[in-house]
């Protein structure tokens, strides 16, 4: 009891200072993860994360503990549940997570063991001799005999996703040599200075993100112009339109300001403006051809002179 309670306690201890040092969190299950796996997902997070496992009675104990001094961490008691464990990061947290579900190792099906996706026996020949076509049929399977083995005819599902993988199901499976799923750490939550969140939540990308927030600006800008009261996405439009009242108030009276002036003058004499857009576009050649011409004058007086004195 001593030597478990002294355990105890490091491990209370080291999961208070991964807490406070690591600003984030992932909550990762390691169902069917093997010891030589679960070292090598260590080495590929080294200097990335670190991980922490412990049964789920004595993490929830200690995260007890800290309640008082950092409430936040409540949210991660809800998730300690089944076979988790904790991987403790300060760097990006897509590249951590990638680096946590790319170890994958393939694995043959168990009896009775949750089948994570839907496994399908292809057509073709197996190999096998003619005697064991009585155990595809008991699975439903088609077969023929070609060339004196079992031919399976077309393809058939056996196993669907999220159910248990049976008996003659796995039987089937081994003896085909089709080892269907892969195991790995999957990552069940994310806990982020102070807010938890689903790991989907990296999926969504950065510009989708701006989108929505400039979508709900122009809402926000919209219903506050709507409604007419000011808020700060709304001030600019306000503005803007108050100036436009102002230059439609200035036209339909006498009052006149810097703002307008140009405007009454276009609206009195068009023609003038007219008049003047072509021959400014025509001047604008001119001036460069004239500046074109200066430069060349300034090149050849240059070469004349050659650096000489007049008496050299």
């Amino acid at each position: 009891m001593g030597a478990g309670r002294a355990e105890k306690e490091l491990y209370f201890i080291k999961l208070k200072e991964l807490l406070n040092k690591y600003p984030s969190i992932f909550i990762v299950n390691v169902d069917n993860v093997g010891s030589n796996q679960m070292h090598q997902i260590r080495v590929a997070l080294r200097g990335k994360g670190v991980v922490l496992m412990g049964k789920n009675t004595m993490v929830r104990r200690a995260l007890r503990s800290i309640l008082s001094e950092h409430p936040h961490f409540e949210k991660l008691l809800p998730h300690v549940k089944g076979n988790i464990g904790f991987v403790f990061t300060t760097g990006d947290l897509k590249d951590v997570r990638e680096v946590i579900v790319s170890n994958k190792v393939a694995a043959p099906a168990r009896a009775g063991a949750f089948a994570p996706k839907d496994v399908t026996v292809p057509a073709g020949n197996t190999g096998m001799e003619p005697g064991k076509t009585s155990f595809f049929q008991a699975l439903g399977i088609p077969t023929k005999i070609a060339r004196g083995t079992i031919e399976i005819v077309s393809d058939v599902k056996v196993v669907t996703a999220g159910t248990r993988v049976g008996t003659s199901e796995a039987t089937l499976l081994n003896m085909l040599n089709i080892s269907p799923f892969t195991y790995g750490m999957t990552v069940v939550q994310i806990f982020s200075s102070g807010n938890a969140f689903a790991p989907d939540v990296l999926d969504v990308d950065e510009s989708e993100l701006i989108g929505r927030f400039m979508s709900g600006i122009k809402t926000i800008a919209a219903i506050s112009l709507a409604i007419n009261y000011p808020t700060i996405v709304s001030v600019m439009h306000t503005l803007v339109n108050a100036y436009k009242n102002l230059i439609a108030v200035s036209l339909a009276t006498d009052y006149t300001f810097e703002g307008s002036e140009k405007i009454k003058e276009y609206l009195e004499n068009p023609e003038a403006f007219a008049v003047a857009a072509p021959a400014a576009a025509a001047a604008a050649p001119a001036a460069e051809a004239a500046k074109e011409e200066a430069k060349e004058e300034e090149a050849e007086e240059s070469d004349e002179d050659m650096g000489l004195g007049l008496f050299d």
